[in-house]
């Protein structure tokens, strides 16, 4: 057993010098011989310990990949194209305190996430959604730039990204039987693909670059995190720079974006983070992405092609959107046959002709946009204004830059509306997706959301592919969908401009559908995140006839739209707070959530409306402006007694 452990640590130590520090220090061949001895003593012994690297050989493919619950969510990253952006991004920091700045190459792969339990690696999970993400273990063991034990002892998340270089990529292509097109996609195929091997075959890396989760903070800074993961022996890219001010970020910005050019890695921008996990805490996060991070899009590829015709589609709002079909060519990487315009004004503006040459770019692996036209030919002929609803034969209306369909039961806008109606953020009626809407509108007659909720077995079980097991777990999941929050219910309506986090807002506001119902537009300007366009599209969607009587049909359907526990009732109800400074027994995100838990509203900055604030140590500016406003200022000993007077046990 001793000769095993002193092996495995040299094998270990010879890895990471190869696939980490690219600095070998031993030929090939005396690796091997090592390791053919760890293998011959492993077999003799029956005994494998935790971190030996013939952990690392692919094994048999999998049936399926494991659901897995990240221990601390994995968010991505809001994004900025523009000075101007990047600006507002550097105004946002500025409030929450004094901070500094690290500037990252942002790599284009795939998000890994790694978990180690008592020093040794337990697990690999893609990102997923944010929260749950699948299992790839077996895939990332055939990956050697990580190590298989570390000296940190608590529970660990780590999180990288899995590339293929260039150059990687290049010599795959020469010998593979179907060659891949770009990095991105080999690297995601790489690691997403049921059989390690393949995995192998592709030669990924992981480069990482960020701690999700510690169960004891040791690191409170990127930097600390990043000198952490090097030391521990993960594999990180080596170039970071830390700046001080904006003008120092604009620098490293456009570093980056020269040398993309000249390394070995696929990449489109740089990530700028906030460096001081203090501040990080005070920034919090929106309901997709952390405050404190933004990723700087480079741009994007462009080339030219010919506009060949020019199709409209109708979303769930009854705007008619034009897409391009072009003629094909290649563009970062993949095949590019359409691409969008965003309205008739846009055409206009851009002057885009069927028959002329166009500049298109793309970017995110979206479909492309066209920027411009190039050049009118003999054959360019102007793209015709339609007359009416290319679907179902309607009147159009022209509002501004944007075409509309006046029918409110053409199908493409109904089958949209049923999607999002009964999507994860909204009902959540798990199996039903576009195409089930699709087939419910052609096949039931589904027209409304509350047609649903009149669906039955012996319906359902007349459509193509509706096994019973199929029409059982749909039943189940229409019926359960019944029970839903007031904020994911307002969301499912599809008002306009009205996203999660208005939802939210509104829920917490309003406490029922009726008094969202009967909202003045002063009374939404008046909220915080409310501007008077959205609060317009509100008021104009309740004044709507035909939507009240939809809700009215909804709720006698048994759609019983509630508030979260603790959200109407607590001692924080009618409470707008802003939280500011060092709170010593709570996190900023742990004490926001008590205070929404018990009827409050957060803030990020002492307005009007604020009518509390907590104040921990070191509090600035938010302390002074609420004095000066005359806004009651607690501290946090009595912030703690009075969640104690609520029922709130402080941790």
């Amino acid at each position: 057993m001793d000769r095993m452990r002193a092996l495995v640590d040299q094998l270990n130590r010879y890895a990471h010098e190869y696939y980490v520090l690219d600095a070998p220090t031993v030929p090939d061949a005396e690796y091997d011989r090592l390791y053919d001895e760890l293998k011959e003593l492993e077999a003799e012994t029956g005994v494998r310990l935790p971190d030996s690297p013939t952990r690392r050989v692919g094994g048999e493919p999998i049936k399926a990949f494991a659901r897995h619950e990240h221990i601390a969510r994995l968010y991505s990253l809001d994004k900025a194209v523009t000075e101007d952006e990047m600006n507002a991004f550097f105004t946002r920091v500025s409030k929450a305190g004094e901070a500094t700045y690290v500037v990252e190459y942002k790599f284009d792969g795939l998000t890994i996430c790694l978990t180690y339990e008592n020093g040794v690696f337990v697990r690999a999970t893609t990102r997923g959604n944010g929260t749950v993400g699948e299992d790839v273990t077996a895939q990332a063991l055939t990956i050697k730039s990580f190590p298989l034990s570390i000296s940190y002892k608590g529970t660990l998340e780590v999180r990288g990204e899995t590339v293929i270089r260039l150059s990687v990529l290049e010599e795959y292509n020469k010998t593979a039987a179907e060659p891949l097109k770009n990095a991105r996609n080999a690297a995601a195929g790489a690691v997403r693909n049921l059989d390690p091997a393949v995995t192998a075959a592709r030669k990924p890396e992981i480069l990482f670059y960020d701690v999700n989760y510690m169960s004891e903070e040791i690191v409170h800074s990127q930097e600390e995190a990043i000198s952490f993961l090097e030391r521990e022996g993960f594999k990180t890219f080596g170039v970071t720079r830390l700046c001080k001010t904006p003008e120092e970020v604009f620098d490293a910005i456009s570093e980056i974006d020269v040398n993309r050019k000249k390394i070995d890695v696929l990449t489109d921008g740089a990530v700028i983070k906030v460096n001081e996990y203090s501040v990080r805490e005070k920034m919090g996060y929106t309901d997709k992405f952390p405050r404190w991070a933004i990723a700087f899009k480079f741009e994007a590829e462009e080339a030219v092609t010919t506009v060949e015709d020019v199709t409209w589609q109708v979303g769930r709002t009854g705007k008619l959107t034009p897409l391009a079909h072009v003629a094909p060519v290649e563009l970062a990487g993949a095949t590019v046959r359409r691409a969008t315009l965003n309205n008739l004004g846009d055409i206009r503006r851009k002057d885009i002709r069927k028959g002329s040459k166009v500049l298109i770019r793309r970017s995110n692996e979206v479909i492309p946009e066209i920027l411009r036209a190039v050049e009118h030919t003999g054959e360019s002929v102007d793209i015709e204004k339609p007359e009416s609803c290319p679907y179902c034969g309607s009147k159009l209306v022209e509002e501004g830059a944007n075409l509309f369909c006046t029918n409110k039961n053409c199908r493409p806008r109904v089958v949209a509306q049923l999607a999002n109606f009964a999507s994860k953020g909204a009902m959540d009626i798990e199996g039903f997706s576009e195409m089930t809407a699709a087939l419910f509108y052609d096949e039931l007659g589904v027209r409304a959301f509350s047609d649903l909720y009149a669906t039955d077995k012996q319906k359902l079980s007349q459509l193509e592919g509706f096994g019973d097991k199929k029409v059982r777990n749909l039943l189940r999941a229409v019926e359960a969908s019944k029970n839903v929050p007031l904020d994911r219910f307002i969301f499912a309506l599809g008002i306009g401009g009205v996203g999660k986090v208005a939802s939210k807002d509104l829920a917490r506001r309003f406490k029922s559908i009726s008094a969202l119902e009967a909202a003045t537009a002063e009374e939404l300007t008046a909220m915080e995140n409310i501007g008077e366009k959205t609060a317009a599209d509100i008021v104009g969607y309740f004044t709507d006839e035909d939507n009240r009587a939809e809700i009215g049909k909804l709720l006698a359907a048994g759609v019983k739209p509630f508030v979260k526990e603790g959200q109407a009732v607590g001692v924080f109800t009618g409470e707008n707070v802003v939280l500011t400074g060092t709170l010593q027994k709570f996190k900023r995100s742990e004490a926001q959530k008590l205070i929404e838990d018990a009827g409050g509203a957060c803030q990020s900055a002492v307005t009007q409306k604020t009518t509390l604030v907590v104040a921990g140590e070191s509090a600035g500016s938010k302390l002074d402006k609420a004095r000066s406003l005359g806004i009651r200022v607690v501290g946090e000993e009595e912030f703690v007694k009075m969640l104690e007077e609520g029922g709130i046990a402080a941790k």
